[in-house]
């Protein structure tokens, strides 16, 4: 019996190693894909995408890193759930509008998700994810990388220990591109190219159908309100779970909306039940790099974006003890300041992910809620509990989307 088998001098043993597949590897799907297949009990075998020319590029960056031709490649993700039946977990990086229907086919067939964000396009479709991973027993880990990062988990744990005193506001970051208003029209027609090149019909996926533009499937789908979750969706499906951790919210979602009269919802005040303020900041007025996220209480403050060394505080006393922070929340959560290994692991365990599907979902409750501010263009009450508008049937109506046949849950 080969040694491998055992697990002996350093290997895996198959029976500890996790079977992974992917659908819509793009740019940061590759990305996050290379990150996983550096845990040494990760396998990945099998990639699904309609376009032929990005599937086969996986492929090959997979082939290349085993050193085989073993990665096999699908068009249809039907047919990839349906078949794989050995895969343990998939790794979703589609655009928005897949991620929800995705995660939920993807679980319904046994599967444990990580999904890239934003997870959701819709308050309807975080309820569908919330309760598939419920019903069938799944692990589900969206892509909000920031809540296992050293720096990030400083700022929120020093805003939850009391340190800054009772934490009253909190910034969140949105995207300094596009605005939160959505183009609504379809770029022009052009001939469609054969199946085997781009299934289009699958790339649209359940969102309404349009003709063929090859600017779609570069990536020009964004700022379009099929397609898209805005400047708020695209920063905030980070930002706001790391701005509702810190003051310890993540299991609700703020109550009331007040709308700011400005193309991308910079400076609107969102307030939680317990009076706690989640403020959407655009640029650097309380951080410089992206994803910024910062807590001010009475006897100080803290921020951080990517690329600080160390986060800024109000009081350089607030920094003294960074690591030992940081260790004492890895011990007492037992999570790992990896955000993949955080996911496997729980693969394993069959514990919540430190961004498992409650979190996603209130946090892109928020999100949503924004948005709709934002469109109706007036101030917004709404019920965490219900999940609803209050008095609002407007409102209330934009809660879901039609989903287009087949792709439905």
């Amino acid at each position: 019996m080969p040694a491998r088998v055992l697990g002996l001098n350093g290997a895996v043993p198959p029976s500890e190693t996790i079977i992974l597949g992917g659908i819509g590897i793009g740019g940061r799907g590759s990305g996050v894909l290379n990150w996983m297949m550096g845990e040494p009990d990760v396998k990945f075998v099998a990639v699904c995408d309609p376009q032929k020319t990005r599937r086969e590029a996986v492929k090959k960056m997979v082939d290349n890193r085993y050193g085989n031709s073993d990665c096999r490649v699908y068009d249809d993700i039907r047919e990839f759930l349906a078949a794989r039946t050995d895969i343990d977990a998939v790794l979703s990086a589609t655009g928005d509008r897949w991620h929800a229907l995705a995660a939920v086919w993807a679980m319904r067939s046994g599967k444990d998700i990580y999904s890239e964000k934003p997870s959701s396009m819709t308050i309807a479709e975080g309820q569908a994810v919330v309760e598939t991973a419920n019903r069938y027993a799944r692990v589900y880990q969206t892509g909000t990388q920031r809540l296992s990062e050293a720096n990030f988990v400083f700022a929120i744990e020093l805003a939850k220990s009391g340190r800054l005193g009772k934490v009253h506001t909190t910034y969140a970051h949105i995207a300094p591109w596009d605005a939160a208003a959505m183009r609504h029209d379809w770029l022009a027609a052009q001939p469609e190219p054969p199946k085997e090149e781009c299934d289009w019909d699958q790339w649209l996926g359940p969102c309404p159908w349009r003709p063929y533009n090859a600017e779609y499937t570069r990536g020009g789908w964004r700022g379009h309100y099929d397609f898209h979750t805005s400047c708020i969706g695209e920063w905030g499906a980070h930002t706001f779970a790391q701005a509702m951790a810190g003051v310890d919210l993540l299991d609700t979602a703020p109550v009331h909306y007040q709308y700011v009269n400005n193309a991308d919802g910079d400076g609107m005040a969102t307030t939680f039940a317990n009076g706690v303020k989640m403020i959407l900041s655009r640029g650097d007025k309380h951080w410089r790099g992206s994803c910024g996220m910062r807590f001010d209480g009475p006897e100080g403050w803290v921020a951080v974006a990517d690329g600080y060394s160390r986060p800024e505080v109000s009081r350089p006393e607030l920094l003294a003890d960074f690591d030992k922070v940081v260790r004492d929340y890895m011990a007492r959560t037992q999570r790992p300041m990896s955000h993949v290994r955080d996911f496997f692991n729980c693969v394993k365990s069959r514990r919540k992910p430190v961004a498992h599907e409650m979190v996603m979902h209130r946090s892109m409750t928020a999100v949503h809620a924004a948005n709709i501010c934002m469109w109706l263009k007036r101030d917004l009450r709404f019920d965490p509990v219900k999940e609803e508008f209050i008095g609002d049937a407007e409102a209330n109506r934009l809660r879901s989307r039609a989903m287009r046949a087949p792709y439905m849950f």
